[in-house]
């Protein structure tokens, strides 16, 4: 079985850490571009009748939520 297995993570989250560590290893020159590539974030699309609707931004879906 897998190291990364055996202590409790999926590999998703295996391959995330070490991508991470990687890219604090980097000389200081390139580790800010390579930072960048860290952030993440999901943009939820919305399905009506089979096709997809208009993207709303997050806060635009945030917005909604509370009204």
């Amino acid at each position: 079985m897998s190291s990364w297995r055996l202590a409790g993570l999926n590999y998703i989250n295996y391959s995330r850490i070490c991508a991470r560590a990687v890219r604090r290893s980097l000389k200081p020159e390139v580790r800010v571009d390579a930072m960048k590539r860290d952030e993440g974030f999901i943009r939820p699309i919305y399905w009506k009748d089979g096709k997809a609707a208009v993207i709303k931004k997050p806060t635009q879906v945030a917005a909604e939520e509370k009204a």
